[in-house]
């Protein structure tokens, strides 16, 4: 068999079996292995234990388990009320601050979860009501909180940095760093939405009034830590004192210390927490496994090398090329989940923005941003179905929630774009870089 035919084949059966309701490790594997037979014959069952066998016993995927367990850890803890209710105090004044509030409490469980479901479960289960008991638009309110997810895998650590850290071959301490400022700057940019819009119709997003100021001050000894997270984490990576995998052992060391003594964790929300964080790293590293081997099946056919000669041998400004590998990644994110987007077409666009001169790292942010988009795009969006279940809202009026929060993630990487030195400038000064 022709291996584009075989390229070809192996898409579309893939593609079947997912509309089919097919889970997408299966979906992955089973295409690839059963063209991957007839294509190649039975050496291909060779690859398929050789490919699981260094997929999972590479060290490169250390700090995913790490970093997982820290982010489930953290979830057994009030740690995201806590980050909510110091927002909320001094924002509580402000038209629409309660949804402020609430981004700027996911942007700091960001800081120390690094996945946007966990993110904005903690900080919606107590906002949310408060959004009720203050007359807020529901879909604004509850459009503010799923966007604001996208803060979670943005700003480090991250398990979205470390898979494409991986596949791309970046360095994942300095692709950490990157995050920092595009994640500050994000979450500025988000909670500015609710104000400027419950400013001019208040009906939207009442305040919610006034908090002594001795309230206000009292109310940062609850951001601690997270602070505490992020110095030994991130600080000790940007110091050059840990490597990733290092900081994220220091960090469930940290995090387990502070649950247990200031937030009263016990063996039981502990075992919950290592089995969450089990499964999931279960269920990643088979949709791993199942894609890399599909790639291998795709890239057979040396279609990612004759696309990256066409686009580099053709006129197109490499803006272009950029903008229109965001816009594929936003299509893609509707109808596939984000890791299989990640093993798809990283090996693919990252050997072609390197040969245009662009850097990978700043790249990483831009395509980090796009996956979480995507789990809030119909309707494939994971998040969109999470809040949509949990806080019993209909998909329709959560999409126009969406809509003007989703404006400005479309604007800020624009920004990205226009500015690489927003995700490249910390990263240039850290130490042992």
């Amino acid at each position: 068999m022709d291996y584009t035919v075989a390229a070809t084949l192996c898409v579309a059966v893939m593609l079947v079996l997912l509309m089919s309701g097919v889970p997408i490790a299966y979906a992955l594997g089973f295409s690839s292995a059963t063209i991957g037979l007839l294509a190649f014959g039975g050496i291909v069952l060779n690859k398929i234990g050789w490919t699981t066998f260094h997929l999972l016993y590479n060290l490169n995927w250390t700090p995913l388990p790490l970093f997982t367990l820290m982010a489930f850890v953290i979830a057994e803890t009030t740690i995201g009320e806590d980050l909510y209710r110091a927002a909320r105090s001094w924002l509580s004044r402000v038209p629409g601050g309660l949804i402020a509030a609430s981004i700027m409490g996911e942007a700091g469980m960001a800081a120390a979860l690094g996945a946007s479901a966990p993110t904005i479960v903690a900080v919606g289960k107590v906002a949310e009501p408060e959004f009720e008991r203050y007359g807020y638009s529901k879909p604004l309110a509850l459009g503010g909180l799923t966007c604001g997810g996208v803060l979670g895998p943005l700003i480090p650590p991250s398990a979205t940095m470390i898979i494409y850290a991986i596949l791309s071959n970046v360095p994942l301490g300095r692709l950490f760093i990157a995050g920092i400022i595009p994640g500050i700057i994000l979450a500025f940019m988000l909670a500015a939405v609710p104000i400027i819009i419950c400013t001019r119709n208040p009906s939207l997003g009442p305040p919610a009034g006034a908090v002594k100021w001795s309230v206000r001050f009292g109310s940062l000894k609850n951001v601690w830590p997270v602070v505490a997270v992020m110095f030994f984490v991130l600080g000790s990576i940007y110091f050059g004192i840990a490597t990733p995998t290092e900081a994220g052992g220091v960090g469930c060391f940290v995090v387990m210390v502070i649950a247990i003594v200031f937030y009263g964790l016990r063996a039981k929300g502990i075992f919950r927490a290592m089995k969450e964080a089990a499964m999931l790293n279960a269920m990643i590293l088979m949709i791993i496994v199942a894609a890399s081997f599909f790639s291998y099946v795709i890239g057979s056919s040396a279609l990612a090398e004759q696309m990256t000669n066409w686009v580099t041998e053709s006129a197109l400004p490499p803006l272009a090329v950029i903008i229109s590998i965001m816009v594929l990644l936003l299509i893609l994110g509707c109808f596939i989940e984000g890791i299989t987007i990640m093993l798809l077409t990283i090996p693919i666009f990252v050997p072609l923005i390197t040969a245009m001169g662009y850097d990978p790292l700043w790249f990483g942010i831009l395509y980090v941003t796009n996956m979480e988009i995507a789990l809030i795009t119909p309707p494939m969006g994971i998040n969109l179905f999470l809040v949509r279940n949990t806080f019993a809202i209909g998909s329709g009026a959560l999409l126009k929630g969406i809509a003007p929060f989703m404006l400005v993630l479309v604007i800020f990487l624009g920004v990205m774009v226009a500015f690489p030195n927003l995700s490249l400038w910390l990263p240039s000064l850290m130490v042992g870089r």
